[in-house]
């Protein structure tokens, strides 16, 4: 009942920027968290950021000071602001999100198709 759909990957350099974004939509009464993962190939998938409904953010080391994670809560939208891109950062980047559908609801997680990232020369 409830889809993700992220937008923004592509092709930068080494150094450069992307902005990822990731909208929720369906039978959305609240979404608690909202966070970012990547699988690089040959990899598990790691947590890259998340943020809750009030505005709370965590990072994963390898990332704090360079990405920024966002959310929209009216738009229920999550952006992923990603700056100072290197190359090991190439992966395919996930959206999720814990739901309650309704007041009395119970919580259940969601997970975007993922968009590919690609830092390279």
């Amino acid at each position: 009942q409830v889809q993700l759909v992220e937008s923004g990957g592509g092709l930068v350099q080494p150094g450069g920027s992307l902005r990822l974004s990731c909208a929720a939509s369906g039978s959305i009464f609240r979404i608690n968290v909202m966070g970012w993962y990547r699988q690089a190939p040959g990899k598990q998938r790691e947590l890259v950021a998340t943020v809750s409904i009030g505005g709370n953010t965590n990072y994963a080391d390898s990332v704090k000071g360079r990405f920024t994670a966002a959310r929209h809560n009216a738009e229920n939208t999550v952006t992923l602001q990603m700056d100072i891109l290197k190359p090991e950062e190439t992966a395919i980047y996930y959206c999720s999100a814990n739901v309650m559908a309704s007041w009395h609801g119970e919580v259940q997680t969601y997970w975007g198709q993922g968009t590919q990232v690609t830092v390279s020369s």
